[in-house]
């Protein structure tokens, strides 16, 4: 798996904005099968950045529902990527 495989995409909200902007975090969407180093490792080489810590988490999809009719969401995996101080990836700051 190479690193465009691991990373499926960013996650912005107002949410992860304040993580970003306090904590130096930024959340990615990533492959179900992908472990804490192979984020970390594609991370660093995508954006050229040093990282301290990965958080994952499974996020279980929602069950919707539209007049008689439900289906479901699928389930995905959410990546909380902790840089370096002083560290920044330039694709988020005009966000």
């Amino acid at each position: 798996m190479n690193q465009f495989d691991v990373i499926r995409r960013p996650l912005v909200t107002e949410k992860t904005n304040i993580q970003k902007e306090l904590s130096n975090q930024l959340s990615f969407e990533v492959d179900r099968d992908a472990n804490r180093i192979e984020i970390k490792k594609a991370i660093e080489k995508t954006f050229n950045v040093r990282v301290t810590a990965v958080r994952t988490m499974q996020v279980k999809g929602k069950v919707k529902q539209r007049g008689r009719i439900s289906g479901k969401r699928r389930d995905w995996k959410k990546a909380v990527v902790t840089l370096m101080p002083g560290e920044r990836i330039e694709f988020f700051d005009g966000v």
